[in-house]
């Protein structure tokens, strides 16, 4: 998948929704930003947790998606933890670095570190996914 086929899968999706932009994919890789926007703060003015994972589990999904290819797989997130260590504030952007570190052939399992325009970790988040073989091709 290219960077233009990733951004056409995504639309009318939850990381259209988020404002997710993929920089870099490749083979156990995917680099990605997102605007902090107020929608997606909590009411303090920073970026609200929620929108951190979804962030995380989109990208890692998409790094699965990407190692396997979209038409002879089904991913699904099964399981996601993260730890936020750092506020991030409305109107700048965060960086999500997905690393793979387990390519099982049911499961990969994704380490994902979000980092603020400063290069210091906002959330550090560890995403399973469970893969499925697609029937309906």
């Amino acid at each position: 998948m290219s960077l233009e086929e990733i951004k056409k899968l995504n639309e009318g999706t939850m990381m259209e929704t988020l404002g997710i932009e993929y920089i870099d994919v490749k083979e156990g890789y995917v680099y990605a930003r997102m605007m902090v926007r107020p929608d997606l703060s909590q009411p303090y003015g920073m970026l609200h947790g929620g929108a951190s994972m979804a962030l995380a589990e989109s990208i890692g999904g998409v790094g699965s998606a990407f190692y396997l290819g979209i038409d002879n797989y089904i991913i699904r997130g099964m399981q996601m933890s993260a730890n936020h260590v750092k506020a991030a504030k409305v109107g700048t952007y965060v960086y999500a670095t997905a690393t793979i570190i387990h390519k099982g052939r049911q499961t990969h399992v994704w380490n994902i570190d979000i980092k603020n325009e400063d290069e210091e970790l906002v959330s550090t988040c560890r995403l399973t996914n469970f893969i499925l073989v697609n029937n309906e091709q």
